[in-house]
């Protein structure tokens, strides 16, 4: 199915606090391993391992109901304009319409996946009312 026809279909967008490349990627994994504890994004630390990303967070992706994408602090910043929101965060994108639906204060106190987890449970039902509202469509001009 293509993403054209999925353009009314809400969508999660979740965004690290890192940017994105190669290089960063390698200096993200040496300072999760030699000081886990100043690494600035909690939810790459808490949804990836050594080799990468957590199964049981796959699973739990698969099966929570939404498309989902991840980005970068870079790739936000280019592909949404949005430059001043705390990172990490959790977006809910429908049509042209985005909203912020965790933001960094409540991704930063989770300590597991399994909490990771809770927290996406808990903001389902505003997840459901967000995308439960009819698109906005412009009008054109006639």
């Amino acid at each position: 199915m293509s993403r054209a026809i999925l353009k009314d279909q809400p969508e999660l967008i979740f965004v690290y606090n890192a940017k994105s490349g190669l290089l960063n990627l390698l200096a993200d994994a040496v300072h999760k391993i030699a000081r886990p504890e100043t690494y600035p994004c909690r939810l790459c630390a808490v949804t990836y391992g050594l080799t990468g990303m957590r199964s049981e967070w796959k699973a739990f992706l698969r099966h929570f109901g939404y498309p989902f994408v991840f980005l970068h602090r870079d790739e936000l910043a280019r592909c949404y304009g949005i430059t001043d929101v705390q990172l990490p965060a959790v977006f809910i994108r429908k049509a042209d319409r985005l909203r912020l639906l965790i933001g960094a204060n409540e991704i930063n106190q989770v300590s597991s996946l399994n909490e990771l987890i809770d927290l996406m449970k808990a903001h389902e039902r505003s997840l459901t009312a967000f995308a439960a509202q009819p698109a906005v469509v412009a009008a054109q001009a006639g």
